[in-house]
């Protein structure tokens, strides 16, 4: 009988060697980070496209809108020095904010459709009511002298003013006076509606007027009053109450929600007067902003209309999982091959690896058109099918074909938990792991992974 050479004894060492069989399977492990960050990116660019469709809607509706506002402004004539040292009148603006300002509001939301995907709008009818008090130009620096009061002039803010459906007449103590596009200075509000209103004398002004109004997503406002009412009601269900406040009551139910606010002027960090842009920092117009200042420190709150279920975000949290599947699953085929004698060729172990990963996009592109709990199941059962009649082949075992399918089963339905109990996901994960870790080490315990004897 012939002797195997030194090179047939390597390959023999090899392909029994344990040790190079889960160098392998890290190895193979590592070619699957490609494909799962692939998963990722892709999942980023239909959120882009579904992005990217909501605003070409809500450009033609109305984006999120902003409202501050009403303000009664001022103008007046200050000495400054320019470039070549000589004394110019430069006029600027001393703006002063409501005692009381009261708003309610019914939201009729509307959902539209651009392809596949879905954008929340809604139509507000906002009516607003209060008062100015005597405005106290001493607060603000000023002089009755220096002051053009003839100039003066009421404004309100409204971020995107294509979103505006009718006139907005504003009765003004015994006056009605139509607003006007525009507004004489940027210091507040970078978009808005104003009219003048010349002071004969400085007295308290009670205004209302109603805003017909159309935006998308989100509806926000500014707590310019000494106080601040303001209440909501509309049909929408899935409500998230957001910025700087929330409700003081507020009621959540399948058929709609209301809530109230009420901010006083302790509340936030401007006076009732000022000069020129007193609450917060004006910056360029963009998409975060939609022609509104930058007035975090001004405190702004309102409502956002949520979807019920962003698909996109719950793939993208399922995707996090799927390099823990693929190595619980290489571990399955790993220890049928050491317990069972069975050996399993590399590219077969890709192969899995990649159903693995497929799963993650049929579940994206299902769920585009499903719900997303439907969208797993039909995806579970396709990728497992899938699995399962591969690995009948390999194995050629039933009985062990039917445990692995089932083993897989458990890991789908584990991960499906984890994924709908967000505040409970890190417990119920480091417990499934602590009982797969468990288990394994149960199941080898009394292996010899050297294949000496005892």
């Amino acid at each position: 009988m012939e002797k195997p050479s030194l090179l047939d004894r390597v390959n023999d060492w090899i392909k029994r060697s344990v040790t190079i069989k889960l160098l392998s399977i890290g190895f193979l492990i590592l070619i699957l980070l490609i494909p799962t960050s692939m998963l990722t990116s892709l999942i980023r660019e239909r959120q882009d496209v579904r992005n990217e469709a909501i605003r070409e809607v809500s450009s033609k509706w109305g984006n999120r809108q902003t409202v501050g506002g009403p303000v009664l402004s001022i103008p007046f004539w200050i000495n400054v020095k320019d470039e070549k040292g000589n004394t110019v009148q430069e006029k600027r603006f001393a703006h002063f904010l409501p005692d009381e300002l009261n708003i309610k509001g019914e939201v009729n939301p509307e959902q539209r459709h651009r392809g596949i995907y879905v954008v929340v709008l809604y139509n507000a009818i906002l009516q607003v009511s209060g008062k100015f008090s005597i405005p106290d130009i001493k607060a603000a620096g000023l002089t009755e002298s220096n002051c053009l009061l003839d100039e003066a002039f009421i404004s309100i803010g409204i971020s995107d003013l294509r979103g505006i459906k009718d006139n907005i007449n504003c009765k003004l103590n015994d006056s009605t006076l139509v607003f006007g596009p525009g507004i004489p200075t940027h210091d507040l509000f970078s978009s808005g509606l104003s009219f003048r209103y010349p002071l004969t004398s400085l007295n308290t002004l009670d205004y209302s007027f109603s805003i017909n109004l159309n935006g998308s997503s989100n509806l926000s406002f500014l707590p310019l009053g000494k106080v601040s009412n303001v209440s909501l009601n509309s049909s929408w269900g899935n409500p998230s109450f957001e910025g700087s406040f929330l409700p003081d009551t507020h009621a959540i139910q399948s058929n709609g929600f209301n809530a109230k606010w009420k901010v006083l002027q302790l509340n936030r960090n401007y006076p009732q007067q000022g000069v020129g842009n007193f609450i917060g920092t004006i910056t360029d117009n963009n998409e975060e902003n939609y022609g509104m200042s930058n007035l975090d420190e001004a405190g702004t709150f309102g409502v956002r209309l949520l979807l019920p279920v962003d698909e996109y975000l719950k793939t993208m949290r399922s995707v996090k999982y799927c390099l823990m599947f693929v190595i619980i699953t290489f571990l399955t085929f790993f220890f049928v091959e050491v317990i069972n004698k069975r050996r399993i060729h590399p590219i077969q172990y890709l192969l899995v690896g990649f159903a693995v990963c497929l799963f993650y996009v049929l579940l994206l592109s299902i769920s585009e058109h499903l719900t997303f709990n439907l969208a797993y199941l039909l995806s579970c059962i396709l990728i497992l099918s899938l699995i399962s009649f591969y690995a009948k082949f390999i194995f050629k075992n039933n009985k062990l074909t039917l445990v692995f399918s089932a083993l897989l089963l458990l890991l789908y339905g584990f991960f499906y938990s984890l994924l709908q109990l967000e505040d409970y996901a890190l417990l119920l994960g480091s417990i499934g792991l602590f009982l797969i870790l468990g288990t394994i080490m149960t199941l080898t315990r009394k292996i010899n992974w050297y294949g000496e004897e005892d």
